[in-house]
């Protein structure tokens, strides 16, 4: 099958590039051709920066080119910051072009929240109307989608992927962070994130352990949230356990940031607003313990993998960090239970053939029996991954509607 993404990609600095980039490689894997359809400042193979978010032809220049590419399916990555002003309604219009052109597209809604503002509602009706297919990450967001709106047959809920990987090896020594307790904050400083809380408490862990170190490895976006970084600064700086605090800084390519995770104990989301985390899923894939806040996405990932600890206030983060770092046994189960549920459930290779069952379901092949052939060349040759069931073919339309790989 050949598929095209619109999507943010590496080096740009975000969760969906990083979502985009991890999902294309694995279906690359599966013997997919591949191309994506990205901002200015992407790079990689098949991979095609040919707007800028704010251009007012956006839609334009992102078709034009994609069309150009022959998909038999375009996958586009939906958060309401991606596609230019007035909440990205370029979008809508992008959808639409790709219907008049009779090009099925899947949309993957990354930010649907349990109460959805009216600007919200009029871009998410639009894309629910006009999609071939939708996908979200959780169950309630589904609900979400059905309360708000009628029709929702074709929206199909598959998680967040985690890559399948051992934590890197000595990370507390290279950090020199020998012999430490090490609790962990990572990502993008902005005020939904509630990092502030964590600094807040911290001093009440300090006093009842006193080897336990908090480790700030944050970064800033852009010109994002500039009030807020230089609160949390002027916080972390006045804190009456500063020399305990250990700030990071730099850009984190993934195996710098998985070498700072694999350092953590635990690692704290105390996050205030959120639909799901990338964050989390890089816990996941290095089986770092996680504490969370009770947004939906995180009651949900808890419950079913037992793989972290839900909080409703300061005084049960204490507990919660506190009984991590110090009982071993209560520590490596929950990473058991980290590394079992990514295996049998969320890895990268589960979530990617999910996706093939949606793009199957709205790829029409005018032949039924028509068989999708591609061999990589060899130098694209990538190890492959274990074999899935063969597809199903099912009518549709008077016409057989297959994909195969």
């Amino acid at each position: 099958m050949r598929i095209g993404f619109v999507s943010t990609y590496p080096p740009i600095e975000c969760g969906i590039a990083t979502y985009t980039e991890a999902l294309n490689g694995v279906l690359r894997r599966l013997r997919n051709e591949t191309f994506v359809i990205s901002p200015f400042g992407a790079q990689g193979r098949e991979v095609f920066p040919v707007y800028q978010p704010d251009s007012p032809t956006l839609s334009a220049d992102i078709f034009n080119t994609s069309v150009r590419m022959t998909p038999d399916v375009v996958h586009v990555q939906h958060e309401f910051g991606l596609f230019g002003a007035m909440r990205g309604v370029a979008v809508c219009e992008l959808i639409l072009r790709y219907r008049l052109a009779g090009i099925p597209v899947v949309t993957t809604l990354h930010s649907v929240y349990p109460k959805l503002d009216d600007d919200e509602q009029i871009i998410l009706r639009n894309i629910l109307a006009e999609s071939d297919a939708v996908i979200v990450h959780e169950d309630f967001q589904k609900e979400t989608l059905s309360r708000y709106f009628r029709s929702t047959d074709h929206v199909h809920v598959i998680e967040h992927g985690v890559r399948e990987m051992s934590p890197i090896p000595r990370a507390k020594e290279k950090l020199g962070l020998s012999g430490r307790k090490v609790i962990m904050l990572c990502g993008y400083f902005r005020p939904s994130k509630g990092f502030h809380r964590v600094i807040d408490f911290f001093p009440e862990i300090c006093r009842r352990d006193p080897d336990a170190v908090l480790v700030v490895a944050g970064k800033i976006r852009g010109i994002e949230a500039r009030e807020y970084q230089r609160q949390l600064f002027t916080q972390l700086n006045d804190s009456s356990m500063v020399d305990r605090i250990v700030f990071l800084r730099g850009q984190f390519p993934q195996y710098t940031l998985d070498t700072i995770l694999s350092a953590a104990d635990c690692v704290v989301l105390p996050y205030e607003k959120g639909s799901q985390s990338g964050m989390l899923a890089q816990c996941f894939a290095l089986q770092r313990p996680a504490v969370v806040s009770p947004l939906p996405a995180f009651q949900a990932l808890v419950d079913r993998s037992g793989g972290g600890v839900v909080c409703q206030s300061d005084a049960e983060y204490v507990e919660s960090v506190l009984r991590i770092l110090n009982d071993q046994t209560y520590r490596r189960q929950l990473q058991e239970n980290m590394q079992r549920y990514v295996q049998e459930h969320s890895a990268w290779r589960h979530i990617a053939r999910r996706h093939i069952e949606v793009y199957q379901q709205v790829v029409t092949v005018p032949y039924g029996k028509g068989k999708y052939v591609y061999f990589p060349e060899p130098s694209e040759q990538l190890p492959t991954l274990p074999p899935s069931s063969p597809p199903e073919v099912s009518s549709g339309a008077g016409m057989l509607r297959m994909a195969w790989d």
